[in-house]
């Protein structure tokens, strides 16, 4: 879908290709960060404390982003035996990814409000890549908050239930691959759960981040 609109136009490859580099290295860094942060080397010892794309860009999750809008990076390992509260310490480490993500489309939404405001000549291009930069953390963003396994979500909302609850929720972290692809597949009527529920959230983030 999207690799079709921007089969003419090379630059603006380019530039999505920039966006998704920047957006899904600083997401996946973030998740390592933090677990370095509360006790847990494992990502450290895997190079993935690092600002460096090598070390976060997935080929399939970067191309898919091209295809059909959606993708994702490598996921960061972490062992929750070496963090103090495991449950509420992973949920941190999940949620620092999509917040990331968050904060820099706010920070991207600023930077071209500021140049729509002051009537900046000669930073079209820069435009059009804030446009992209703020479209794919948004995507990234709220799609990973889906609770899905492997998804951030699903640790974010372990992260939140009774010891108890979250026993039975992890119960189900082997079969989050089948909850997913059933969120996101058409139904008869020829439209997801994700086309139904997902996207009108993705598209009224889009109209408060990006100037209309």
């Amino acid at each position: 879908m999207f690799i079709l609109q921007f089969i003419n136009n090379p630059v603006e490859v380019l530039l999505f290709l920039l966006a998704i580099v920047i957006a899904v290295t600083i997401h996946e860094f973030m998740h390592a960060r933090t677990a370095d942060y509360l006790g847990d080397p494992t990502a450290e010892l895997a190079g993935r404390v690092t600002l460096d794309p090598r070390a976060h860009l997935d080929p399939m999750g970067s191309f898919l982003f091209l295809l059909i809008g959606f993708g994702w990076g490598k996921p960061v390992p972490f062992d929750p035996f070496n963090l103090d509260n495991p449950r509420r310490d992973a949920a941190l480490i999940s949620f620092a990814g999509p917040m990331s993500n968050f904060v820099m489309a706010l920070l991207g939404s600023i930077l071209l409000r500021s140049i729509i405001l002051f009537e900046l000549s000669g930073v079209s291009i820069i435009g059009l890549f804030l446009n992209h930069f703020i479209y794919i953390n948004i995507v990234l963003g709220i799609f990973n908050m889906l609770p899905f396994a492997p998804l951030d979500g699903f640790k974010i909302v372990g992260g939140m239930l009774s010891e108890s609850a979250a026993r039975q929720w992890y119960s189900l972290e082997r079969y989050g691959i089948l909850f997913l692809l059933f969120f996101i597949f058409p139904f008869a009527g020829g439209r997801s759960m994700l086309e139904l529920l997902i996207i009108p959230i993705i598209h009224l983030a889009l109209s408060l981040f990006i100037p209309q």
